[in-house]
């Protein structure tokens, strides 16, 4: 199937939000409200699931399944990038032994963090995660990679959440085990990773202010 279907379905599917992530229709419906207070709902796939998701940081247990993965990682190698250099490498880690492994490092050093009763794994309980290490400063190509992952996820009903934290204690001497794990080529450095998984809570928007959106000029 070539990668159009694959995306034409994802999109499709964010009519279905509410009922795969545990939100209503309604409360969807008012995600997508615009055009500040004139109340204009538009009736778009793309624009509802960009307005409806939210940071997961509660999952249930079960990893996504490898085909869906497939699709949200071909929707993100489909960003936009500089050149076309695609300056990016992506590892994809759905083992619980990999990630129990590392979290049991972690809170090692960091034994105040098993204190919460939600706490599970390190990157925030996400039962599937993905690595992205970046080539010669490529930081903006490999957001824009992230963003369509998120958003291709979230409108299959699937929760992500994109991790900085952990980053640090990977390339620290205490996780460099699992970082040569991941075996990213020469010139490549790990930069963040994103946690996917089938959300076990629903979120409430955070307030965004517009105040700092200016048109310049007439």
């Amino acid at each position: 199937m070539k990668l159009f279907s694959y995306v034409s379905a994802a999109m499709m599917a964010a009519m279905a939000l509410g009922a795969c992530s545990g939100q209503s229709a309604e409360k969807v419906a008012d995600s997508a409200v615009v055009g500040g207070g004139s109340g204009e709902v538009i009736d778009n796939a793309v624009i509802q699931t960009i307005m409806s998701r939210r940071s997961v940081r509660d999952y249930l247990p079960n990893p996504v399944s490898r085909d869906t993965m497939d699709v949200i990682l071909k929707c993100g190698i489909n960003a936009p990038n500089g050149m076309n250099r695609q300056p990016w490498e992506l590892r994809v880690v759905d083992s619980p032994e990999f990630l129990d492994g590392i979290t049991k490092k972690f809170m090692e050093k960091n034994p105040d963090k098993a204190k919460d009763p939600k706490f599970k794994n390190m990157f925030r309980n996400a039962p599937t995660v993905v690595f992205i290490a970046a080539e010669n400063n490529s930081q903006l190509d490999c957001g824009l990679l992230g963003e369509n992952m998120v958003l291709a996820a979230w409108s299959m009903g699937i929760g992500s959440c994109c991790l900085g934290g952990p980053i640090g204690f990977m390339k620290s001497e205490d996780g460099a085990e699992y970082l040569k794990q991941l075996g990213f080529s020469d010139g490549y450095e790990l930069i963040y990773a994103i946690g996917f998984g089938y959300p076990a809570e629903s979120p409430e928007a955070k307030p965004r202010d517009e105040n700092k959106i200016k048109y310049i000029g007439n």
